[in-house]
């Protein structure tokens, strides 16, 4: 059986737009629309009423890095991710040039609508717990 080289990242959500848009500030990535539609609202346009705003996506315009999908569900987050993203912004960097690099997205990412949790350091490495605007885990690595 071949490898799989693609895959998709699910977030189940309150509001699939506006996660959808703050991850996109969050890495680069661009709104994506349903093949077939020109815009998320021509899509939704085309759907029951009690569907429209269920999805959204999002990809890397560069087509490395995954699609992100967004859906509604009825639930609301009660504990923590099983899983979560690493932001990747001080790779390669060590010791108080890392800490300057994460910090400094950290407070991009607070100015969007994260929350910024704990600071998890020690002498040569460290990272960032945060929470996206719907309180998904994440870290800036």
């Amino acid at each position: 059986m071949p490898s799989i080289r693609e895959f998709q990242v699910t977030f189940d959500c309150a509001e699939p737009e506006r996660v959808a848009r703050f991850w996109c500030e969050v890495l680069g990535y661009v709104v994506s629309p349903p093949k077939g539609f020109a815009t998320w609202d021509a899509f939704d346009r085309s759907r029951p009423p009690e569907d429209r705003g269920s999805w959204f996506a999002c990809s890397d315009p560069s087509g490395a890095g995954p699609r992100l999908f967004f859906q509604r569900v009825p639930e609301g987050k009660v504990v923590k991710n099983r899983q979560h993203l690493d932001v990747r912004v001080g790779t390669g960097l060590v010791g108080e040039e890392r800490l300057a690099a994460l910090e400094a997205e950290c407070a991009r990412l607070v100015a969007l609508g994260a929350v910024r949790v704990r600071l998890l350091a020690d002498d040569n490495d460290s990272c960032i717990v945060m929470q996206d605007i719907e309180g998904n885990e994440f870290c800036l690595d």
